[in-house]
């Protein structure tokens, strides 16, 4: 069975902080040159058309300037972070936007700028002074700064004792609405998302991952009401994402499969697009888990699945014409569903081409009589590109679990994979290759062309 799948949850437990300070830090190639280093070091992209996957930190977030001037030199990120985890625990005096500029100080410094060393050192006050902020509520900003806070903290740390200190916290949040309903719609999805992180990063078990899917099942198959959130289609997409990330981390999905089968395709009737592409996305996960068990024990699950009729409905979907749905939606819906059924047909990740290329190249010499017959498929397109590190994304497991950390790190990616070995943990069984990083005038050429695209700071909406 894959390796993403066997990783997480070995034992029932995760892989505990002490085990991941003896794995090396993952670095580029020292093939890459210094000064296409500094050019690309913080940039991640997908090798794809797709923008949701080009990463590019903000200059104010990736550069610690001294308070001092340029005589004394930048300060090391670490001890910033130090003195910004300080201040966050001294609120004695502060009002509540103080708290809300230290929380986000503190979010974007730790997004760009990982350190569990300096996080777990002040883990016993931190933990605590975020929680409280939550269970507070006073006002909707306010819990989301400590919303944000608390999952950027999960995620850098990594302690295998987070989790049953916050879930319960951050279920009761979800489950509740004390806020107007745009308030309440970003409040759920960031807390749906923090319980995904705790499970699979805060020291979840086996049986917390299981009951954290049966919950996100409840809210899937009553579209949001479970929680107070009914046909809201981004929370009920956010909990379909959270769904597929702490699944990659399960080996056998079999006993709630036909379950979880019938929500998603449910799903795929849905108004909401982001909810289709989600259904369709997890379905596929749930198949390819069926089809690695298989492989590895040669016993099948018992699923009750009409793959005929549900390759029809998917099929139809990569065709949809609705005037209801905009351009750039259809678009997005026809690509996602187009790599869905060529998934499910071929017994393949997602992203995977059939389509046919010469597998050596002809104008290298010899006529096209030479080449009969020597073709070979161009396979996984998606790639996620940090440095001159090029991650195939060839699994439904790895892509759920790039995309959760995209929309929690945005920018971050990229230094988190450098340098937190949680994170590290989460892609460490993809297939990795090196590739040449770009020219100096390249790089200069591509940062001119991305100036002014939207905004690369994370968010929670």
């Amino acid at each position: 069975m894959h390796d993403l799948r066997k990783k997480i949850f070995e034992s029932g437990k995760t892989v505990s902080k002490k085990a991941r300070s003896r794995q090396p830090s993952a670095q580029p190639s020292p093939a890459s040159s210094r000064g296409g280093s500094r050019a690309t070091s913080r940039h991640a992209s997908e090798e794809e058309d797709s923008s949701d996957y080009d990463y590019t930190d903000s200059l104010a977030s990736s550069l610690i300037i001294s308070e001092e001037g340029d005589e004394e030199g930048p300060i090391p990120p670490s001890e910033t972070l130090h003195n910004h985890i300080i201040d966050l625990l001294d609120q004695k005096r502060d009002s509540g936007q103080d708290r809300g500029d230290k929380l986000t100080a503190y979010t974007e410094l730790i997004r760009h700028h990982p350190s569990a060393e300096e996080v777990d050192g002040q883990m016993d006050e931190l933990l605590p002074m975020l929680l409280k902020s939550v269970r507070g509520r006073k006002t909707p900003q306010g819990v989301m700064w400590a919303l944000k806070a608390l999952t950027m903290t999960i995620l850098t740390s990594g302690d295998e004792n987070i989790h049953d200190r916050v879930y319960p916290t951050l279920k009761a949040l979800c489950e509740s609405s004390e806020y107007d309903d745009d308030d309440n719609e970003l409040i759920k999805i960031a807390a749906i998302r923090a319980m995904g992180v705790s499970t699979m990063c805060g020291g979840g078990s086996v049986t917390a991952a299981e009951e954290f899917l049966e919950f996100i099942i409840e809210i899937v198959q009553s579209d949001g009401h479970v929680i107070d959130a009914g046909d809201n289609g981004p929370v009920v997409a956010a909990a379909l994402n959270a769904w597929g990330f702490v699944a990659s981390g399960l080996d056998n999905l079999e006993e709630q499969s036909t379950e979880a089968l019938e929500a998603f395709m449910e799903q795929l009737e849905s108004s909401d697009v982001e909810v289709q592409i989600a259904a369709g996305s997890d379905i596929a996960l749930l198949l390819e888990s069926a089809r690695e068990y298989e492989e590895e024990t040669g016993e099948t699950w018992n699923m009750r699945c009409n793959q005929d009729a549900l390759l029809q409905r998917m099929y139809a979907l990569t065709r949809e014409s609705s005037k209801a749905i905009s351009k750039r939606d259809k678009r997005q819906l026809h690509s996602n569903f187009h790599s869905i059924v060529t998934s499910l047909e071929h017994g393949k990740g997602p992203g995977y081409s059939t389509a046919r290329r010469f597998a050596t190249n002809p104008h290298t010499g010899g006529n096209k009589a030479d080449f009969n017959g020597d073709y070979q498929e161009y396979g996984y397109r998606q790639k996620l590109r940090i440095q001159n590190i090029s991650i195939i994304i060839d699994t439904w497991s790895l892509s759920a679990r790039i995309g959760m950390l995209k929309s929690i790190l945005g920018g971050g990616l990229a230094s988190h994979y450098l340098n937190n070995p949680v994170v590290r943990d989460l892609l460490s069984g993809a297939k990795t290759e090196y590739v040449s990083a770009p020219s100096k005038d390249k790089s200069a050429r591509m940062d001119k062309a991305s100036y002014g695209k939207k905004g690369v700071k994370a968010s929670f909406d």
